[in-house]
């Protein structure tokens, strides 16, 4: 940017430590600490839902942006700014506050007006934009919650010269949610209701969708595997957008999340009684006690204990894992689940828990403690999903030396390399067990290798070795980012607008 640095405007639902319901938060996060180590100058815009604490994160009412009202059909909603710093970086936190779509709401509802909330959102980030007077070279927006703002650009604000060579990235972390809603949502989002028609812009199987209007407007898409990039062109994984995508197909890479070594890595963790290395690895079987011990289950440092911290939805394999208890139930291992989901898994999960627990230990709900101590104190983690855009825990799993068990596919294909199969090759490079056919059977074979494998100290040390010294840092995936960036910007330099 002849020499001056890349502005980056990073917009997201959640960002860790505010707020976070799933592995978006902890990307987002972490991006702008990498971002700043490129030479970018980073902004993050996250809503202000009421339950993030103020005076834990000394977050302040910025007074010099006010007087924002945004229109949402015939509705004016009165917007405020919050700001806050990012520990550990010079990124400005933006935090866009408005009581009647925060207050009293966590990050995703089933409300009625959920798509009022995340209109008054995008509005108000590129409102906010201007007052502030940054002009950013790129807004990087992150799943449907802010899938309006490449459109508005390309409608709204097509004649601005605020915005006229900022180009836009959007980044699909989950297909599966495109935002549906029903077509009223055009009217109250202010956009023209002419574009509503079968196969037009605005209309996704009778609805309106917030992802497929990113799809077609955002200048650049990226996905956060580059399997995942190619399972989200076919009917199988596309969720019905598929079709858009492959006409975008030359726009849209696959860029695999990073972890941050800083907060989940096992020689500096603060959650763990003790901390433990590749070198001092006996540390971890004193987590696996204090684990078990923990969640009452039994001592026995040599029964493989196997972990889960998932959502218990059908996408995460839960009905696989459900047509195999009694073989599970049969084995001598221990498994300790953290999550919650379907009505029908916690039901299922907390009843195995009651009556058997000598084996299994299952805690409905989220704790970040028992989070670290799981991914710590495990032997194996298990990860049998239908499909996983990237997948964050078993990349955790490989730093804690801690197994994965996955199923081939997104960026648990492209992270996770079956022992067996590298045993084949002679390369002995394997860092887990992977099954392909989202099948129980091919599940319980996954798991029985596993557990052969434990018993044989050898071999199971090699694949502990292997993951441990994995590098998955943000650092290989920040320069591709500037890359995708740069491409945005250079498509604005000759400005397309709707027709």
């Amino acid at each position: 940017m002849n020499g001056s640095k890349l502005k980056v405007a990073l917009v997201s639902s959640e960002a860790v430590p505010y707020a976070k319901a799933g592995g978006l938060g902890d990307v987002i996060g972490a991006l702008p600490k990498v971002l700043e180590a490129h030479d970018c100058e980073v902004m993050l815009f996250i809503p202000k839902y009421s339950a993030i604490p103020e005076d834990a994160h000394k977050i302040k009412i910025n007074w010099r942006v006010d007087d924002i009202s945004i229109p949402v059909g015939e509705k004016n909603f009165e917007v405020h700014l919050y700001q806050t710093t990012l520990p550990g970086t010079n990124t400005k936190v933006n935090l866009v506050y408005c009581a009647h779509a925060f207050d009293n709401r966590w990050i995703y509802t089933n409300d009625p007006d959920e798509n009022q909330r995340f209109i008054i959102f995008n509005r108000a980030v590129l409102k906010i934009l201007k007052k502030m007077k940054w002009k950013p070279d790129v807004i990087h927006v992150n799943d449907w919650p802010t899938g309006l703002i490449p459109l508005y650009l390309k409608t709204f604000y097509k004649d601005d010269p605020f915005f006229a060579e900022t180009g836009t990235v959007f980044t699909i972390h989950n297909i599966g949610y495109p935002g549906k809603f029903l077509p009223e949502t055009i009217y109250l989002a202010g956009l023209d209701q002419t574009k509503f028609f079968p196969g037009g812009p605005y209309e996704f199987w009778g609805m309106f969708s917030f992802m497929k209007t990113a799809l077609l407007y955002s200048d650049m898409i990226t996905t956060v595997s580059e399997t995942y990039a190619e399972e989200i062109l076919t009917p199988d994984y596309g969720a019905g957008l598929d079709g858009i995508l492959n006409t975008r197909k030359e726009d849209l890479i696959g860029i695999l999340n990073g972890v941050d070594y800083e907060i989940w890595n096992p020689e500096v963790d603060t959650y763990l009684p003790n901390t433990y290395s590749l070198k001092k690895f006996a540390g971890k079987a004193k987590v696996k006690e204090y684990l078990q011990e923990r969640v009452h289950l039994p001592i026995k440092p040599d029964v493989p204990l196997i972990g889960m911290i998932s959502r218990m939805v059908d996408q995460k394999g839960f009905d696989l894992i459900a047509a195999i208890l009694p073989q599970l139930l049969a084995m001598d291992i221990q498994i300790v689940m953290l999550g919650s989901g379907l009505p029908k898994y916690e039901t299922l999960f907390r009843t195995l828990h009651q009556e058997h627990p000598e084996k299994v230990y299952v805690h409905i709900g989220y704790d970040n403690q028992l989070a670290h101590e799981i991914e710590a104190g495990s032997d194996m983690f298990l990860m049998p999903s239908l499909y996983e855009p990237c997948g964050l825990n078993q990349i955790y799993s490989l730093k804690y030396g801690t197994v994965p068990i996955v199923r081939k596919t997104g960026g648990l294909a492209d992270t996770i390399l079956d022992w067996g199969a590298s045993l084949l090759s002679g390369k002995k490079n394997g860092n887990g067990f992977v099954f392909t056919n989202p099948k129980p059977e091919a599940l319980l074979d996954a798991i029985h290798r596993a557990v052969m494998v434990y018993a044989n100290k050898k071999e199971w040390t090699q694949i502990v070795k292997n993951g441990m010294k994995a590098d998955f840092s943000w650092e290989r995936s920040a320069s591709k980012y500037i890359e995708v960036y740069e491409k945005a910007i250079a498509k604005r330099k000759i400005p397309k607008t709707e027709t």
